[in-house]
């Protein structure tokens, strides 16, 4: 008999208390980050990336 798979989870839990930041890194990536600390690391890689909300 087969296993039941699991369902697939497409959506991040959310933390409560965590102020997250949507950020465009180009065309066809979008992230989140947690602090403006990782927000600037970011933006060296990336210098074009975009805040989105």
């Amino acid at each position: 008999m087969p296993r039941k798979k699991p369902a697939i989870i497409l959506e991040r839990p959310i933390k409560p208390g965590v102020k997250e930041i949507k950020v465009r890194l180009d065309s066809r990536t979008i992230i989140t980050v947690s602090s403006n600390k990782a927000l600037e690391a970011w933006r060296k890689r990336y210098p074009k990336l975009e805040v989105i909300g």
